[in-house]
């Protein structure tokens, strides 16, 4: 019998579409995997803001993982928004009871209409207890900033950066440069494994339509890396999708503020 490549997203939920979980399981069907979820949230929230923030019970998020992985399995696990230190925490314990090396954690801390969707005593928590337990983290600059705790002004900070955020070289770092001003974004992965910074170029977008940037993107370097790809290369096809699906997107209007990628622009138009 045939075997699906198996990819776990656990993250909130996005009603209109273009985050969240429904964005990573659109990415991952895209990119040729059987997606997953475990929700943690359900979100109010919509092209233009995030409105409201329903957690789901720790207990609950951590029986979803569970039921998944005894029965499914996963190739790799893709984590988005966990908005508390419990969560952090319960998620990973669950986890740790998994022989399962890809994990890409997107560490969600702004959304793109630049609402807080972690708690602010959840940030250590994060930095502390999960982030070296994963395989790679995805930080935008923002993020980056959070982490770091200090401000980060120029592209050649960037390498540096990553290497600070690795924990030591315990974690790979894609650090993604669009928050930048730069006219070439050029996105910078520490790839800790190997001890080697590889830079990701591509030219900036004129568009919008960049709600779910960074869960589409995460979800897409698991996905490939379910597809047993080198860690190289998953992030460098990664950055590959999700500049085409950038750039595909910009055509359409969804929505009155930030509209989302076009996760499907190999299959139709």
């Amino acid at each position: 019998m045939k075997q699906y490549k198996r990819v776990l997203t656990i993250a909130g939920s996005d009603p209109s579409g273009g985050a969240g979980v429904q964005a990573d399981l659109k990415t991952m069907s895209a990119c040729g995997c059987y997606g997953m979820s475990a929700i943690t949230a359900v979100v109010d929230e919509n092209t233009v803001g995030v409105y409201g923030v329903h957690p789901i019970p720790v207990s609950f998020v951590r029986g979803q993982i569970s039921s998944v992985l005894d029965d499914v399995g996963a190739d790799a696990i893709k984590i988005g928004m966990l908005h508390s230190s419990e969560l952090i925490r319960g998620v990973r314990e669950v986890l740790g009871k998994y022989d399962i090396r890809n994990i890409v954690l997107d560490p969600v801390m702004v959304a793109t209409s630049g609402d807080s969707l972690l708690q602010d005593e959840a940030i250590e928590t994060l930095k502390k207890e999960l982030i070296p337990f994963v395989r790679v983290i995805t930080p935008n600059i923002p993020e980056a900033e959070i982490l770091l705790g200090k401000k980060i002004s120029s592209q050649k900070e960037l390498p540096q950066v990553a290497r600070s955020l690795s924990c030591e070289g315990q974690v790979s770092v894609l650090l993604k440069a669009g928050h930048l001003s730069d006219e070439e974004l050029i996105d910078v992965f520490y790839n800790a494994e190997e001890d080697e910074v590889i830079e990701l170029s591509s030219k900036r977008i004129a568009t919008k339509n960049t709600h779910g940037t960074g869960c589409t993107l995460s979800s897409a370097v698991a996905s490939f890396l379910a597809h047993q790809l080198s860690l190289n290369d998953a992030v460098r096809a990664g950055k590959e999708y999700i500049t085409h699906a950038i750039e595909a997107g910009a055509a359409y209007e969804i929505g009155k503020g930030h509209g989302p990628v076009h996760h499907f622009h190999a299959f139709w138009e």
